[in-house]
């Protein structure tokens, strides 16, 4: 389980590593661009259920803490689909990872 952490808040996102690192590659990929957006994720039941959402701008500290040691083969077609989302009105979301899509040797 990962963490993405957000400015100087304590709190922590946590995202299972493989979610995590595709949405690390769509998120620098805006940032990178000088893009701001939106970031929303579902609490999950275990936590009471709710859901939040943070803006995401190029000035504020972020950090990507994996629990594994190594990054897995990450998939193309995910990525596009979470930078599609990014790009909606809606912000990105993470979205489930496409089932039957080639995975790429990118790098995460």
């Amino acid at each position: 389980m990962g963490r993405l952490i957000y400015g100087a808040s304590p709190r922590e996102i946590e995202i299972d590593d493989r979610p995590l690192a595709h949405l690390k590659v769509a998120i620098i990929s805006k940032l990178r661009r000088s893009e701001s957006f939106t970031l929303s994720w579902d609490h999950g039941k275990a936590r009471g259920g709710g859901r939040s959402t943070i803006w995401l701008h190029q000035s504020i500290p972020l950090r990507f803490d994996f629990d594994g040691s190594r990054p897995p083969v990450l998939n193309r077609a995910w990525i596009e689909l979470l930078m599609v989302a990014a790009n909606s009105t809606e912000g990105l979301q993470l979205v489930p990872e496409p089932e039957g899509s080639i995975n790429t040797q990118l790098v995460g």
